[in-house]
């Protein structure tokens, strides 16, 4: 890959529309895109409140709107207005537990929200290639420790994972349209658990500890054994760009995953790292049972991505979790903004990026 990360983007006559950018990936990703001279717009829900988009004081920052995914009409005359030339399609329901409380909502809003997206897209002759967010969740899961690759069978074990699967299926379904009948290129990202400073989700093991952090209350763990391919947000949102670059001038390429290529970390050893940030104020209250609503041993092999992107993540996952740990010790300390605390993070993978020659 010779030519810098954006530089393709840059190039083309309308912006890069990012759905869900007022979430904690696409606040990331708008902060990435900006920096990289990208112009990029937004349509999404409006943000929660503490959410780094609401911390970071995003409104207004660049044209967007605040709409449903799933409301057709909204969606098309933003992007009649706008004429994007590609989009990256993050907007969902994201969390596996809330799936269970609102089932029909999260396969709704995932599913549906995506085949407006594509039906609308491939109206629009403006539209050169689209990305597809889904998950490392998707893949049929035995619990083995494999690291999955981009051929493995896909299947759902929880409302979520089932919602992303089928949004693998309507993404394929739009694959195959492009194949007889033309349209721009599709493809589906598939990245592993990410981390970075600013979210402030339920029931992610990271915002539950900065919550205790702030409030002096005991954090519980749920699955405290359960391995994940954590990996910093900027790192796979890179990939997604390189991989949308590549997508507009190449095809063959469906689905792609970005996952870490060290020995996964367990939840536990994740909170071990973090605690020695916050020694006085964190404290764990009870390590649950095991549950079963989510799976034990999750991994991703991203062999695919280095060969056809260069792609890697370049710091490992102990450290991913220490970076996280010191962005929110430097926003709780209030001697440095959030946006330049993000910044100052982008401009370090950036850096880093190119020392490892993947731009």
């Amino acid at each position: 890959m010779e030519y810098p990360l954006g530089q393709r983007l840059r190039e083309l006559p309308g912006p890069l529309l990012l759905t869900g950018h007022t979430g904690f990936k696409g606040t990331w990703m708008t902060f990435l895109l900006e920096h990289l001279n990208v112009p990029v717009i937004g349509y999404s829900l409006p943000a929660e409140k503490n959410s780094l988009y609401d911390r970071a004081e995003r409104t207004g920052a660049i044209p967007e709107v605040f709409a449903d995914i799933r409301n057709y009409e909204a969606l098309e005359k933003f992007i009649d207005s706008n004429r994007p030339s590609t989009i990256i399609h993050m907007a969902a329901q994201p969390l596996v537990l809330k799936s269970y409380e609102s089932p029909r909502e999260t396969f709704d809003v995932n599913v549906m929200g995506t085949v407006n997206i594509l039906d609308i897209a491939f109206k629009k002759d403006f539209v050169k290639a689209i990305i597809v967010v889904t998950t490392d969740k998707v893949y049929r899961n035995d619990n083995s420790g494999q690291a999955f690759v981009e051929s493995d069978p896909l299947e759902g074990k929880d409302p979520y994972s089932a919602s992303k699967v089928g949004t693998e299926s309507v993404v394929a379904a739009w694959q195959q349209i492009t194949k007889v009948s033309g349209g721009p290129s599709v493809v589906s990202v598939r990245a592993g658990n990410v981390v970075g400073g600013g979210d402030f989700a339920e029931n992610r093991i990271i915002p539950d500890l900065i919550r205790g952090v702030m409030t002096g209350s005991p954090v519980e763990l749920r699955n405290p054994g359960s391995t994940r391919p954590w990996e910093h947000v900027i790192e796979p949102l890179i990939g997604y760009i390189r991989i949308l670059e590549y997508a507009m001038w190449e095809t063959g390429v469906s689905c792609i995953n970005f996952g870490p290529d060290d020995r996964n970390l367990s939840v536990e050893g994740v909170v071990e790292i973090f605690q020695k940030s916050f020694p006085e104020k964190l404290s764990i209250l009870l390590i649950q049972n095991d549950s079963q609503a989510e799976s034990k041993f999750l991994g991703l092999n991203p062999q695919f991505a280095r060969e056809i992107l260069s792609w890697e993540t370049t710091i490992s996952q102990e450290d991913a979790v220490r970076m996280t740990a010191n962005w929110w010790s430097k926003f709780l300390e209030g001697d440095t903004s959030v946006i330049d605390l993000c910044k100052q993070d982008i401009e370090f993978f950036i850096r880093l990026h190119s020392s490892k020659n993947v731009n």
